[in-house]
């Protein structure tokens, strides 16, 4: 017999989702649900349209992260055009792909997840979001807002658009980059870097005060995933997969991503229309990983500039067994992405394989089938697509970085309500379930992505007694 606390949505993260926490006879949290409750409908619909237009397409599964699923369905039709992408094109990709990661972990730390940690979790919800920040810290919230802009600058620079840009296309991109566009990214650059060292600095200093943050905000073994380089260097477009456990060691290694169904499989949870892969060979239990900048920072050997692996020194301090295990330190991982990203793009402003006239290779369908995968913000993305001789979709299967972490988040906010909440007592205080909230925010998931999320609903929490008795309801406009 249980009762059953519903939170319904979960604010402040892209889309909508509820938290279900069951408790036992004797209070105590028995298990936890995340419930995505909108249908994703992409992998379906898409099916009969040209492989050429699966770029465009899948771009609008997502406002925020619409570069991600842009360059992983391009490189999915590369593998099925059988082309070798143009040396500037590559790198051009990867030059967006380096907005993409600024402009997407600055809207998680500034807006979304700073409130919390800066204006304290027991800050009326009317102000803690981006406004109160505003009020309270105008030049920290204008630097965030600023930095994103940055990354956003850079995406529009090379496509033309900063969201749903029309850019890369099978085989290469579309259009290339002038030195007028180049040096428009380096003379932000400086305040870009100025911001990610502010931030940086910010949080190092909360960590100081939040130790027990740190220890419940989904502090657990779990494996790692991300795509690394050949030398195990910190990847974000390229590479291999690599698994590692929470002591650090390397579990496997130098995977080719597109034969990713031989050690990725996907489970359904009834109360979810988000899938849970886990790693094939251990089951769905001991299987759990997590993916995005925690895992990328867990299994890369180093990053490969300066500024980004004395970070990631400090950053592996917090590894008590070797891997950084605690989910929230996803917002110092992803603060030294940006560093690392912010380094990468200043080194392409030199790299003249960028100003190359030859950005697209032309050929027709030599497979009917093919894989894409880069590195999401929030994790590996897989691109998968079946075709027929003329080009039209006859399946296509997405593996979204959100999804990754579906295990590992059900469990975070299982930990941090078992934490808080009071055997026997049927009291919800509002900064008690905006800690439950703030552990999903920690992996900055993009339902979105996993889902079609439509319409608006209020926070509504309801405990249940076992015979169905409603004991108590908390509601949030």
């Amino acid at each position: 017999m249980t009762r059953r606390i519903v939170i319904d949505p979960v604010t402040r993260i892209e889309g909508h989702a509820k938290i279900s926490l069951r408790l036992d006879d004797d209070g105590h949290v028995a298990d936890a649900e995340f419930h995505v409750t909108e249908f994703r409908g992409f992998e379906k619909f898409c099916e009969g349209r040209p492989l050429a237009e699966m770029p465009a397409i899948t771009a609008r599964i997502c406002g925020i992260c619409p570069v991600s699923h842009l360059l992983a369905s391009a490189k999915a039709g590369d593998a099925i055009l059988a082309v070798r992408v143009p040396t500037a094109a590559e790198k051009l990709r990867r030059l967006m792909n380096l907005g993409q990661f600024v402009q997407s972990h600055a809207l998680n730390f500034f807006h979304l997840s700073s409130p919390d940690f800066l204006l304290g979790w027991d800050t009326p919800p009317a102000q803690r979001n981006v406004f109160g920040l505003i009020a309270q810290h105008p030049e920290l919230a204008r630097a965030g807002i600023r930095l994103r802009q940055f990354g956003q600058e850079v995406i529009e620079i090379l496509g033309g658009k900063k969201i749903h840009p029309a850019w890369a296309v099978p085989g290469g991109v579309r259009s290339g980059i002038d030195r007028a566009g180049l040096d428009r990214i380096r003379a932000w650059l400086p305040e870009a870097f100025t911001t990610a060292g502010l931030a940086l600095d910010l949080f190092k200093r909360t960590l100081a005060t939040h130790q027990r943050e740190i220890e419940t905000y989904g502090d657990f073994p779990s494996l790692f995933m991300g795509l690394v380089g050949p030398r195990g260097e910190w990847e974000h477009h390229g590479g291999k997969l690599r698994f590692t456990d929470s002591n650090g060691q390397i579990v496997a290694d130098q995977l080719d991503p597109a034969k990713y169904p031989q050690v990725i499989a996907e489970s359904v949870q009834n109360g979810s229309y988000l899938k849970s892969p886990y790693y094939k060979s251990l089951g769905p239990l001991g299987g759990m990983y997590r993916a995005g900048p925690l895992a990328r920072l867990n299994v890369c050997s180093f990053i490969g500039t300066p500024k980004a692996d004395a970070e990631l020194t400090h950053f592996r301090s917090f590894g008590r067994s070797g891997a950084v295990t605690s989910s929230f330190l996803y917002h110092y991982a992803r603060l030294i992405e940006i560093l690392a990203a912010l380094e990468r793009i200043e080194l392409y402003l030199d790299d003249d394989d960028l100003l190359r006239d030859h950005i697209r290779s032309d050929a027709g369908i030599n497979h009917l089938h093919g894989v894409g995968v880069s590195e999401a913000p929030r994790g590996t993305l897989f691109h998968e697509y079946w075709v027929d001789e003329h080009g039209l979709l006859t399946k296509v299967n997405l593996i979204i970085a959100t999804g990754h972490n579906n295990l590992a988040m059900n469990r975070t906010v299982a930990q941090i309500a078992r934490s808080y909440i009071q055997p026997g007592t049927t009291d919800i205080p509002e900064p008690l379930l905006n800690r439950i909230e703030h552990g999903i925010r920690c992996y900055d998931p993009c339902l979105s992505c996993s889902t079609h999320a439509a319409g608006q609903m209020p926070l509504l929490v309801r405990l249940f007694a076992p015979n169905g008795e409603l004991l108590r309801e908390v509601a949030r406009d």
